[in-house]
C-alpha cells in the first residue's frame, strides 16, 4: 500500500509530504482547491506522461516520492528482478522518485536505481489502480479481464496447466517447421550435394593431411643434398675408420689393462660401451632415413597434386582444408535427411497434433469453468448495482471463443467485461459506454466483488460520487468502507455521506501570502472533521443543523 507521498514544486504545491494508512481515506475540499493536482503528482509517480506545465511557476524541477510498503511476494519485486534491478529493499519498501525539469524532460528511480517511464508504468499498474473520470488503469483494459476472472474463479492453476501445454505444443510446430524448412531447402539443393559429396568422396580428406603434405614437399624439395648429406655422414661413421670401428678398438685395449688400473677404468669402458651403443643406432637410424628418401622423380608431383586438389577443394566450399572431412559429413546428413524426410515430418506431425489435443483438451476444461464464473461474477455485480442507483444497468462478462489461429497460452477464449446502462441498448466495453460517474460506480461494484483477488493494495476513486445523493451515496460510502477493510482506498468526493465513511479524511485547502497562491492538505478530526462534513452538508453557510447531520453520518461509521 501506499504509505507516503512527497511533493516539491508540483503546480500549487510548494512542499507537501503526506502520510496514508490502510483503510479508506476520504479527500474533501472546494472545487479549485487542487485535489485534481494530488492525484497528477502520484499518477506521475506512476509512469503519467510527464509535462513541464506540472512545475509550480518560478521553480526549476518538479519532484514527486511515493513510497509503499509491500509484501516480499508482490509481483513489482519480479518486475524489477525480471529487469535485473536489485528488487530486495529488505523491508517489503518500494519508494519511486520522478522529476521534471521546466523542458519537460523527466527521470525516474526505483529504491534509488534509475529506471526508465516505461518500467515506471509497469510497476505503476501493480501497485495502484485508479477509477474515475479523469484517470483509468487496470480493469478497463479488456486485456486485464481474462486474469481477473480467472483469479475471482480461482483458476489461476488451471490457466498455468494451459499455458505449459500450449508452450509444448508450440515446442514440437516449431520443431515441424524448422524440419520442414531444412527439407525443403535439402530438397531444393540435392544435385548439388551429391555432386559434391561424390566428389569429397573421392578426394577422401583427412583432418591433418594438408600439414602432413607440407612437411613431406619440403622434404622431397630437398631429397637429393639430403640423401647426399646422409651418405656422407653415414661414410663418416661406419668405414674403416668410422666411429664404431675406433670405439671397439678403445674397448679392447682398455679392457686388457683394467684389472691392473684398480678400477679406474671401469667408468671410461662402461661410457665407451655406451657410446658404441648409441653411435650404432644413429648409424642405423641414418641408414632408415636415407632409405626412406623417395627418390621417384614423380612423387613431388603426385604429392603436390593431391595438396592442390585439397586446397581447391577447400577454396570452392569457404572452409579450411582440416574442415573438408567434416563438411562432406554434414552433407551426408543433409542428403539423409531428404531421404527420410517422410518418416521425420510424419513423427513430428504425430507429435504436434498430440500436443495440440492435450491443449486443447486443458483449454476447453478452463474454457467451461470460466463460463461458469462468468455466470457467477454477473451476478454478484449486479447485486452490487442496485444500490448504487445502476439498477437497470447489465454488467455481463462475455467469454467468447477464438478461432484456432488466435489461441495462445491464455486458452481458446476471449473474456471481455460490457456494460449496458440503459434497457434495451447493446452492451459494449466499460470505457466506450459508461460516463464518467457511471463509470466509477461499476469500477466500484467490481471491486467490492473482486476485492480478495487483486494483487493492487492501493485504489484511487476519483469523484465517485458524480451526480449521486442520498441514498445512493451512503451506499456509495458504505462499499468504499468495506473495501477499505480489505485494501487501501483512496476516494476523492464532494459527498458528505462519502467523506463521513473515512478512516481518515485529509482536506484539500488553498492559501495566500501576498500574490503568492498555494494548496496544502491537513488531515481532519474532531471537530475539524464535523465542520468539514457541515460544510459539504449546508455549504458555504454551515448550520447547527448541518452540524448535528455531520456528526449523525461519522457515527453511523462502521
Amino acid at each position: 500500500m501506499l504509505v507516503s507521498l512527497t511533493i516539491r514544486d508540483v503546480v500549487l504545491i510548494e512542499r507537501l509530504s503526506l502520510s496514508f494508512r490502510k483503510g479508506l481515506c476520504a479527500l474533501t475540499g472546494e472545487t479549485g482547491a487542487g485535489k485534481s493536482i494530488l492525484l497528477d503528482a502520484l499518477g506521475l509517480a506512476l509512469g503519467a506522461r510527464a509535462d513541464s506545465g506540472l512545475v509550480r511557476h518560478g521553480a526549476d524541477q518538479a519532484s514527486v516520492t511515493a513510497e509503499f510498503e509491500l509484501s516480499g511476494d508482490h509481483p513489482a519485486f519480479a518486475i524489477l528482478k525480471e529487469q535485473g534491478l536489485d528488487a530486495d529493499s529488505g523491508d517489503g519498501a518500494l519508494v519511486i522518485r520522478r522529476t521534471v525539469n521546466t523542458d519537460g524532460r523527466s527521470r525516474a528511480w526505483v529504491n534509488d536505481q534509475p529506471v526508465g517511464v516505461g518500467l515506471l508504468k509497469t510497476l505503476g499498474a501493480e501497485l495502484v489502480e485508479v477509477h474515475g473520470q479523469f484517470d483509468t488503469h487496470g480493469l478497463l483494459n479488456p486485456q486485464t479481464h481474462r486474469g481477473v476472472l480467472d483469479a475471482y474463479a480461482g483458476l489461476s492453476a488451471q490457466a498455468a496447466q494451459v499455458a505449459a501445454a500450449h508452450r509444448a505444443w508450440r515446442q514440437v510446430e516449431d520443431a515441424r517447421h524448422s524440419a520442414a524448412a531444412d527439407i525443403a531447402r535439402a530438397r531444393s539443393e540435392e544435385e548439388y550435394l551429391r555432386h559434391a559429396v561424390a566428389e569429397l568422396d573421392a578426394l577422401a580428406p583427412k583432418p591433418g593431411e594438408e600439414e602432413e603434405l607440407s612437411e613431406t614437399r619440403a622434404v622431397l624439395m630437398h631429397r637429393e643434398k639430403l640423401v647426399d648429406g646422409m651418405n656422407a655422414a653415414y661414410a663418416e661413421l661406419s668405414g674403416d675408420r668410422g666411429v664404431e670401428r675406433a670405439l671397439a678398438s678403445a674397448i679392447r685395449t682398455l679392457s686388457r689393462i683394467a684389472d691392473r688400473a684398480g678400477g679406474t677404468l671401469d667408468p671410461v669402458i662402461a661410457a665407451l660401451d655406451r657410446a658404441a651403443t648409441e653411435a650404432g643406432e644413429a648409424i642405423a637410424a641414418l641408414q632408415t632415413a636415407s632409405s626412406s628418401v623417395d627418390m621417384d622423380p614423380r612423387a613431388l608431383e603426385k604429392l603436390e597434386e593431391r595438396l592442390f586438389a585439397l586446397r581447391a577443394a577447400a577454396r570452392k566450399h569457404g572452409v579450411d582444408v582440416d574442415a573438408l572431412a567434416a563438411l562432406r559429413e554434414e552433407m551426408a546428413g543433409r542428403l539423409l535427411l531428404i531421404e527420410d524426410q517422410g518418416d521425420l515430418l510424419a513423427k513430428l506431425a504425430k507429435e504436434a497434433e498430440q500436443a495440440r489435443a492435450t491443449f486443447h483438451k486443458a483449454a476447453e476444461t478452463l474454457s467451461a469453468a470460466r463460463r461458469e464464473a462468468a455466470g457467477r461474477l454477473d451476478v454478484a455485480v449486479a447485486g452490487e448495482l442496485a444500490p448504487l442507483k445502476m439498477e437497470k444497468a447489465k454488467f455481463r462478462t462475455l467469454v467468447e471463443p477464438l478461432d484456432e489461429a488466435e489461441w495462445n497460452a491464455s486458452g481458446i477464449d476471449r473474456v471481455a467485461f460490457q456494460v449496458a446502462t440503459n434497457p434495451g441498448s447493446p452492451p459494449g466495453a466499460l470505457n466506450k459506454i459508461a460516463s464518467g460517474g457511471e463509470l466509477a460506480r461499476f469500477m466500484l461494484a467490481l471491486k467490492v466483488v473482486l476485492a480478495q483477488t487483486s494483487t493492487v493494495g492501493t485504489l484511487v476513486f476519483d469523484e465517485v460520487d458524480t451526480g449521486i445523493g442520498g441514498a445512493v451515496a451512503a451506499a456509495v460510502g458504505e462499499r468504499l468502507e468495506t473495501l477499505g477493510h480489505g485494501l487501501q482506498v483512496l476516494v476523492v468526493t464532494h459527498s458528505p455521506q462519502v467523506a463521513a465513511r473515512g478512516a481518515v479524511h485529509l482536506k484539500v485547502q488553498k492559501s495566500q501570502k501576498g500574490e503568492q497562491v498555494t494548496t496544502g492538505v491537513a488531515e481532519l478530526d474532531g471537530d475539524e472533521r464535523r465542520e468539514e462534513i457541515a460544510r459539504m452538508l449546508s455549504g458555504a453557510t454551515v448550520t447547527a443543523e448541518a452540524r448535528a447531520a455531520a456528526d449523525s453520518l461519522i457515527a453511523g461509521r462502521g
